[in-house]
């Protein structure tokens, strides 16, 4: 079966940075497209980035282009987010997800829009943003 594993959320100060992980315990990502999503107190879960297999593609919902990048690690079979620039408004459960079947690099239409794009998801990482 497989499994998504989230870790690296906690609460942080307005302006700050912090990284996420994302690691599949008992598969290998290497053929798979991920994503980071993030649900909001009373909002829909909205798409913030996703990620091509090889990595060399990805792209950005307009609310975190230039603070937050997406990268993965075949070696640790892992993907990252790194949030700078923390605002208020980042506050939510951040989820990773992949599937083997959904291009990144292809997706016509705006990422936040990608959420029913994937198969396989983890159980979620709550960031809190405040002073």
């Amino acid at each position: 079966q497989v499994q998504l594993v989230e870790s690296g959320g906690g609460w942080v100060q307005p302006g700050g940075s912090l990284t996420l992980s994302c690691t599949a315990t008992n598969f290998q990502l290497d053929f798979y497209s991920m994503g980071w999503f993030r649900q909001a107190p009373g909002k829909e879960r909205e798409g913030l980035s996703c990620i091509s297999p090889s990595g060399g593609s990805s792209k950005y919902a307009d609310s975190v282009k230039g603070r937050f990048t997406t990268s993965r690690d075949k070696a640790k079979n892992t993907m990252y987010l790194q949030m700078n620039s923390i605002e208020p408004e980042d506050t939510g459960v951040y989820y990773c997800a992949a599937d083997p079947y959904f291009s990144c690099s292809g997706y016509p239409w705006p990422v936040e829009r990608s959420r029913n794009e994937y198969s396989y998801w983890g159980q979620g990482t709550q960031v809190t943003v405040s002073s």
